[in-house]
């Protein structure tokens, strides 16, 4: 890595960490995303969640371990220098790409939420008026950000906590409803599995865009306190929290409703929320599923704009990307993350009903590249290390092994899937132009 004269400030606290990487996984992924995972795969959903929650623990541990063993290096340095130049550049810009999708997807749910109030005002509006927020709220010094993230996060967790509970009360029959024999409906209305192991295997590509965000952590350690001695806790204490607030949620809704009555219309949140019968339940989920968003695309705007940091640093893309403002941020990165927001924000001018539908797809695609990368520069790197790390991937290489291998699969299944043909084809195509891209910019120097 190049050394940059000026470096992020280290103003990120251990539970900023890790309530920044909650933010960007408990999002539009889970609160509006779990529609469609029900849809296609019903309760055997939930088995789908289990198996990404297991892939996500070894790529938090392989990212973990690298982390401890190269201080100071982020998800794409490490990529830098386990594969040289071209591969990082490619995980780099597609990485980078993956967050400004996500990004502009949480924005664009965000005014869809507020159009529940505000049904007059047209999406592409409501979006642009919360992207000024967000934007906003990056240029602040990073501690800020760290802790307003916190609290934003904070209320969806609560949330989820306060949901679960009530879930299970109701569930075993501790608060009355109108539910009759609820565990019923996780077999009946066509079993299990109602469109066999092949709609588990097709919910995936959601469960990956919901569980991408993970590696935030990766991200933000360079702007951590004290890393090495919190770094392994927060990781192990981010992906059980992850696994339960999304494995917990799913079982609840799919007991308290039959899955082939979930809408994609409202939230499944906002549903449940309704059968309960509580005055005020679906402004109050309302009002919760805006913060969940806007702190997704908070974190969105803080991984983009990190990422092209970090590879004006390592020579991928231009130096003056690496430009810090007084308050120690990288103003050029968030301002080409804004002007990449408002281009999300047109599109949503044009095509308000299926903008959201068609951008859902890719990061799915994305993040499983990223992951397979980041299992791949572990293999790599382990014996590059020049002191062993107190924390580090058990029964490596097999579970590394595994996690490339099922990834992989995973991939090469929704690429041949007819049903992500429009997905699949714009990542093919981000993908092809990117390597090309990579030729010219190893030419060029990028000094």
């Amino acid at each position: 890595m190049e050394k940059n004269q000026q470096d992020l400030q280290k103003g990120l606290l251990p539970r900023h960490v890790q309530f920044i990487a909650l933010a960007g996984m408990i999002g539009t992924g889970i609160f509006k995303g779990s529609s469609d995972t029900l849809s296609i795969a019903g309760p055997s959903v939930i088995i789908a969640y289990l198996i990404g929650g297991l892939l996500l623990f070894i790529i938090m541990a392989a990212l973990g371990e690298m982390a401890l063993a190269f201080p100071n290096l982020n998800v794409q340095h490490l990529v830098n220098k386990a594969f040289g130049f071209q591969i990082s550049y490619l995980v780099g810009w597609l990485y980078w790409i993956n967050w400004i999708i996500v990004t502009v997807v949480e924005l664009l749910a965000a005014g869809s939420f507020l159009q529940f109030w505000f049904p007059a005002i047209p999406l592409w509006l409501l979006s642009f008026l919360c992207a000024v927020v967000i934007v906003a709220i990056n240029l602040f010094q990073v501690k800020y950000y760290g802790e307003l993230e916190f609290w934003f996060a904070g209320i969806k967790i609560i949330a989820l906590i306060a949901f679960i509970l009530l879930g299970f009360l109701l569930l075993f029959g501790l608060i009355p409803s109108s539910i009759n024999d609820p565990f019923s409906n996780y077999t009946a209305h066509g079993g299990f599995f109602p469109h066999g192991i092949s709609g588990t295997f097709s919910a995936f590509l959601v469960v990956m865009f919901s569980y991408g965000g993970a590696e935030l952590i990766g991200v933000a350690v360079t702007e951590t306190k004290d890393a090495e001695r919190v770094l392994p806790k927060i990781i192990k204490g981010a992906v059980w929290r992850v696994i339960i607030f999304y494995v917990l949620p799913i079982l609840i809704i799919c007991g308290m409703m039959p899955w082939d009555k979930v809408t994609g219309a409202d939230s499944p949140f906002v549903q449940v929320f309704s059968i309960t019968g509580l005055p005020g339940a679906a402004h109050i989920m309302n009002f919760v599923l805006l913060t969940a968003v806007l702190s997704a695309a908070n974190s969105g705007i803080y991984a983009t704009s990190r990422t092209l940091f970090s590879m004006s640093q390592s020579g991928v893309a231009p130096t003056r990307l690496g430009k810090l403002s007084k308050n120690g941020i990288p103003i050029i990165g968030i301002l080409i993350t804004s002007v990449c927001i408002l281009v999300g924000v047109y599109l949503a001018y044009l095509t308000p009903s299926q903008v959201i539908g068609y951008l859902m797809t890719i990061p799915g695609f994305t993040v499983m590249i990223i992951w397979i990368s980041i299992c791949a520069a572990q293999l790599k790197l382990r014996p590059l290390y020049k002191k062993q790390p107190a924390f580090q991937v058990k029964y490596f290489p097999y579970t590394t092994i595994f996690a490339i291998t099922l990834l992989t699969v995973i991939f090469v299944g929704f690429l041949l899937n007819v049903n992500n043909l429009i997905g699949s084809t714009v990542s093919i195509v981000i993908i092809a132009l990117l390597i090309m891209l990579s030729f010219n910019a190893r030419k060029k120097g990028f000094k």
